[in-house]
């Protein structure tokens, strides 16, 4: 029933068709009780034609398609034929009119089917045997088709405001990602620009000096040489202290940057907060540049707290893997958990954003969302052998 259903949707215009042809199928044989005598054989099929006809293009041009029917139904008054079969495609045109057309529109359409309604009681009132109950179900009925049609419209309209602002905030979302991750790459140059050119002018003068003095005085070289290695230094931790501000839930620190030699660690503080984390490598480990080995940490590092943060407490397995191919690293963050929040889907928060330029900083490329057996995956895949 579902794809009969699916099928119609998809063919609208065979729809309307089909409608047009069974009510002519049904005028043609009885048309010849409702057309009086002295009209041309055939007057009955022609009318039938031009109140059926007009409906298969109802949906594009429903006024026209209104007016078409409208102008057979004053030609059959015209003639002098009362109601027949086909008549009822008026019905139809009046609710297309109502669904698709501004209001006063679709009310004069229904006022000109009553007034119409009107003419053919009172002309044809005794050759109908109509009664004044029989006047007003009409009336009714064409107020109810005028309603439905208004309701129709109204829906669609409801609905198609809903689509275009999905539509748009879609577009907000990526809007707000594009920014953030362009605030950030700024917010992260001006910083590394200040320390690098800071520390670097500061070496460039002590070094300077030092080749001047080298010969004439080795004792204010050598201090020229560790001034800049300390400088050298200073700058370096400065560096790494600033970028490490800059991430969310990554604490500014001196020591040495982490790598891959210290998942497990990472991987065992999940496990004792509560998570159920495994751990699995796969392939053959090899030595990886510092800066590859970092991504790697902190791509494991955020996986695993948008996994605390959104999982819900239903979540009973989250994965950790590493598999080393010939030619890249691929590395991937699972769980099955069934409430995920739409922050951690969407991609649209600074812990995913970063995730992204780190790994794009690299050659790689970067996978995040649902799952189709539920839950959410990060999954990166890195060069190997490119370096910092």
């Amino acid at each position: 029933m579902i794809g009969v259903r699916s099928w119609l949707r998809k063919r609208p215009r065979a729809v309307d068709a089909a409608v047009a042809v069974v009510v002519f199928a049904y005028n043609a044989p009885v048309q010849g009780l409702y057309v009086p005598q002295g009209l041309p054989p055939g007057t009955g099929v022609l009318l039938a034609v031009g109140l059926c006809a007009p409906h298969v293009l109802r949906r594009e041009f429903p006024l026209s398609c209104f007016a078409s029917v409208a102008t057979a139904f004053s030609l059959q008054l015209a003639l002098g034929v009362g109601f027949i079969p086909a008549d009822v495609m008026l019905l139809f045109a009046l609710h297309t009119v109502a669904a698709c057309c501004l209001r006063w529109v679709s009310v004069a359409a229904a006022v000109a089917v009553a007034l119409g309604v009107l003419v053919v009681a009172i002309g044809w009132w005794d050759e109908l045997f109509l009664n004044v109950g029989d006047l007003v179900t009409a009336l009714v009925l064409i107020a109810s088709v005028w309603m439905w049609g208004s309701t129709t419209g109204l829906r669609r309209a409801h609905v198609a405001g809903l689509h275009e602002r999905a539509v748009r905030l879609e577009k907000e979302r990526d809007d707000q990602a594009r920014i953030a991750a362009a605030a950030e790459r700024a917010r992260i140059a001006r910083e590394i620009h200040d320390v690098v050119s800071h520390g670097l002018s500061v070496v460039v003068v002590l070094a300077r000096s030092a080749s001047v003095s080298v010969r004439e005085d080795p004792d204010r070289a050598e201090r020229s040489l560790e001034t800049v290695e300390a400088t050298g230094r200073s700058a370096l931790a400065e560096m790494r202290r600033m970028l490490d501000v800059l991430r969310e839930d990554e604490p500014g620190s001196h020591a040495p940057q982490p790598g891959i030699a210290q998942l497990e660690q990472l991987v065992a503080d999940a496990r004792s907060s509560g998570m159920p984390v495994e751990f699995t490598v796969r392939g053959t480990a090899r030595p990886l540049p510092a800066g590859t080995a970092l991504a790697v940490y902190r791509i494991v590092q955020e996986a695993l707290t948008n996994a605390r943060r959104h999982a819900g407490p239903g979540v009973t397995r989250v994965e950790v893997g590493l598999h080393y191919g010939e030619e890249e690293l691929r590395v991937h963050v699972r769980d099955d958990g069934r409430s995920a929040a739409s922050g951690a889907a969407s991609g649209g928060g600074h812990g995913l954003v970063g995730m992204r330029e780190r790994v794009a900083a690299y050659g790689g490329a970067l996978r995040t969302g649902f799952r189709s057996d539920g839950g959410f995956e990060v999954a990166a895949a890195l060069p190997l052998g490119r370096s910092t």
